[in-house]
């Protein structure tokens, strides 16, 4: 609420009362006698106009407050405001209620009205006035009368002589009734009983009911031409009224004068009769103007209670709606998320509950969000330490050389790491996570996993070696239970024996060797020996047949034959040496060394044998260098280059590619690519291993030769077949700055790779 609201409430509050004390006054002048309300003069008169035009001008006002707030409403109503209907509702409901008893009220009154005013104005009343005047009038003609027969007799007792005039008088006194009787000759006073007058010698004339006539002063003198006027005035002396009559004396020309008195207070009461008369004449000529004037009345009662009934509905619609829109403006800051807002509203009873249910609502959500807030950040440390673990778990699971991965109680899996990707999908193209383990695994092998996954149930762990796709596989299934040991799932791993099953081979080959390598070297000696003895004595022989002039074919044939042998023993020879290479093969001395040299001085060795062939290099200019033994590395590339030109001799396109390239993770790639026959998945398996070899006349230790030293530089080497034809031989070599974190220890990783 502003803080203009206030303001104006009270002074809509103070006008509203001056107007009511205002109309309530006029109200009071109009309907009642009120005498301290009565204006009496001019300045009241003022006043009171004053204040009719005060009252009129609030009127106004107030009407006009009215139909701004009207206006107000209805374009709310219009605008579709919140709350505006309902105010629409309360006032028309409020004017609708009081409508048919104000309208009852009006024409009530307005016809009792019509009817008090037909009723003060009827005929019956009027006749009492006429009849209250004829009263009056018969009454002063009636005294006049006595008067009159009073002075009669009077006069016709009368002596001549002048002396007992005043006797004569006096002997009338029982019949003047307390008046009084004056003797005038030729208008003078001559003799008077009981004459009253006033100090100053002055008296009141008047009549009873004079129409359109007031009393007047006048002296004793003119009491004779007062009793000669023909309307019957009325002599009045203090508070005595004197009805007057007259009478001639006969012969002299005397008047006699006669005052009988009128009863005590029939003046009076006369005068108010005629009063009352004339201001019932007065209001019988305005009954016109007071039927208007009371209407008005009636039409202002009207019009101020239907303001008022307009006024109440407005007010209460205002006590509804506006703590309703306050808790509706509140109820939008709640709902963005601002609960510290409370509502300040002044209300009702109900709504004042509503209030105070409102702020304690909102009390109860702040302290709610305040404890969610803390819940939230407690949980979100929970989740960030449960991350890391997590970040940690899977950094640990890839780190691991083995295939691992989690699986449901369905045997779908849920977390797999990348060693156990590489091993089913080389391509890594394929997102194993929701994927049932059905349809990873080849079908013919799915029976046995399904044994494994019964005895982990029994047993808790299960392990069995497989060969698929073309790796020797060691496989182990455990159970995995919750804390109440609840199944929960598996954890399969999948570990890759087959560089294990050919560091076997290659072991028992070099033992193979040595042993053949041993026994072969101690009679080749012997045998080489006896082989030169044989031929330096054939040769002694023929020379001595020559000497003696002799022919003879054995010399020849023995020399022959003693050649071949140290031919067939040399060849032995080289085997063996072979032999002992391969099983003692001599420590590389590895320093940086530029790989693209290596190249270069290996493809140098072959410059005889690469006439027909194509060669394209693509060495890296910006290749680091790499920690190695070049003569070592020369050797091995050199063996490959070899079985590249060898694979390609009855092919009709020779083309071979070497490359060099540095990778990401910091290793540097070599790759010698031929397009030969290529290399099938059985000849993988075998193809790194000593005396394995498909060339006729290949002894089949170059492959494994070249593949030991890689492995002593730390570095791996894998075959493939190259597209559309041929075979790629690729090797990946850690950089200098690699090889000194690299463990003293050869820490080699040989594989075959589709």
């Amino acid at each position: 609420m502003s803080p203009a609201t206030p303001t104006r409430k009270a002074l809509t509050i103070v006008l509203g009362v001056c107007l009511l004390v205002l109309f309530l006054t006029l109200a009071a002048l109009n309907a009642f006698k009120l005498d301290f309300l009565d204006p009496s003069s001019t300045p009241q008169i003022f006043l009171f106009t004053a204040l009719s035009t005060i009252a009129f001008l609030l009127f106004v006002v107030v009407l006009i407050l009215l139909t701004r707030n009207l206006l107000k409403l209805y374009a709310e109503h219009r605008s579709r405001l919140l709350g505006s209907r309902l105010r629409a509702r309360m006032v028309w409901g409020a004017v609708i209620l009081s409508l048919l008893p104000i309208a009852f009220m009006f024409a009530f009154s307005y016809l009792l009205m019509n009817r008090a005013v037909e009723r003060w104005f009827s005929q019956p009343v009027t006749q009492l006035r006429d009849d209250s005047n004829s009263l009056a009038v018969e009454l002063s003609r009636y005294a006049a009368a006595n008067a009159r027969a009073e002075a009669q007799a009077i006069a016709t007792s009368l002596p001549n002589n002048n002396k007992d005039l005043l006797r004569k008088l006096q002997e009338h006194e029982i019949t003047l009734q307390g008046g009084f009787a004056a003797i005038y000759r030729n208008n003078t006073l001559v003799a008077a009983v009981h004459l009253p007058q006033e100090q100053n010698g002055h008296v009141v004339i008047k009549q009873l009911l004079p129409e359109g006539s007031a009393a007047a002063s006048a002296s004793i003198a003119e009491l004779l031409q007062t009793a000669l006027r023909s309307d019957d005035p009325l002599y009045s002396v203090g508070n005595q009224d004197f009805a007057l009559g007259t009478a001639w004396v006969k012969p002299n020309g005397d008047i006699v004068v006669v005052g009988l008195p009128l009863p005590a207070g029939m003046s009076d009461t006369v005068s108010r009769i005629r009063t009352a008369a004339d201001t019932y004449w007065t209001l019988f000529r305005t009954r016109r103007s007071i039927r208007n004037q009371y209407m008005l009345l009636l039409l202002m009662i009207t019009g101020l209670a239907l303001f008022a009934s307009v006024w109440l509905g407005l007010h209460l619609s205002r006590q509804v709606t506006r703590p309703v829109e306050t808790l509706a403006d509140a109820m939008e800051d709640i709902a963005a998320g601002n609960y510290a807002r409370r509502v300040e509203a002044s209300a009702t009873e109900e709504l004042g509950e509503l209030v105070r249910s409102f702020n304690h609502m909102a009390t109860d959500l702040q302290s709610s969000r305040t404890q969610i807030t803390e819940s939230t950040q407690q949980l979100s440390l929970a989740n960030a330490a449960l991350e890391a673990r997590r970040k940690e778990l899977e950094t640990m699971l890839e780190t691991i050389p083995n295939g691992v991965v989690m699986l449901d109680i369905h045997q779908r899996a849920v977390l797999a790491n990348r060693a156990f990707s590489e091993m089913l999908d080389p391509g890594g193209q394929r997102a194993f996570t929701g994927l049932a383990l059905s349809s990873v695994i080849p079908a013919e092998h799915m029976p046995e996993f399904e044994r494994l996954f019964r005895r982990s149930h029994r047993m808790g762990s299960a392990s069995t070696e497989i060969e698929m796709m073309g790796l020797n596989l060691s496989v182990t299934v455990a159970l995995l239970e919750s804390a109440e040991r609840n199944h929960r799932g598996y954890v399969l791993v999948l570990e890759n024996a087959t560089e294990l099953l050919r560091a076997q081979r290659q072991s028992a080959w070099k033992e193979v060797a040595r042993r053949v390598a041993h026994e072969i070297k101690n009679p080749l000696t012997p045998i080489s020996l006896s082989a030169e003895q044989i031929q330096r004595h054939a040769g002694r022989i023929e020379t001595q047949l020559q000497e003696a002039h002799l022919e003879s074919p054995s010399p020849a044939v023995i020399r022959r034959s003693s050649g071949t042998i140290l031919s067939a023993v040399e060849s032995l020879r080289t085997l063996v040496d072979q032999f002992s290479s391969l099983a003692e093969f001599p420590m590389a001395r590895p320093r940086p060394a530029d790989l693209n040299t290596i190249v270069e001085n290996s493809l140098a060795l072959f410059a005889g044998r690469t006439q027909n062939v194509r060669i394209r290099q693509n060495l890296s200019r910006v290749l680091p260098l790499v920690l190695a033994d070049p003569e070592a590395l020369k050797r091995a590339l050199s063996n490959l280059i070899d079985n590249a030109l060898e694979a390609m001799q009855n092919q009709l396109l020779r083309e071979l590619r070497i490359s060099t390239s540095p990778l990401s993770s910091g290793m540097v790639e070599l790759v010698v690519e031929d397009t030969g026959t290529g290399v099938t998945d059985e000849m993988r398996e075998r193809l790194f291993l000593p005396y394995f070899s498909t060339k006729q006349r290949g002894t089949g230790l170059g492959l494994a030769i070249a593949a030991k030293i890689v492995q002593e530089h730390h570095g791996t080497i894998r075959a493939e077949n190259a597209t559309p034809v041929g075979a790629r031989f690729i090797i990946e070599l850690p950089s200098a700055s690699e090889s000194d974190n690299q463990p003293t220890q050869p820490n080699q990783q040989l594989t075959a790779s589709n």
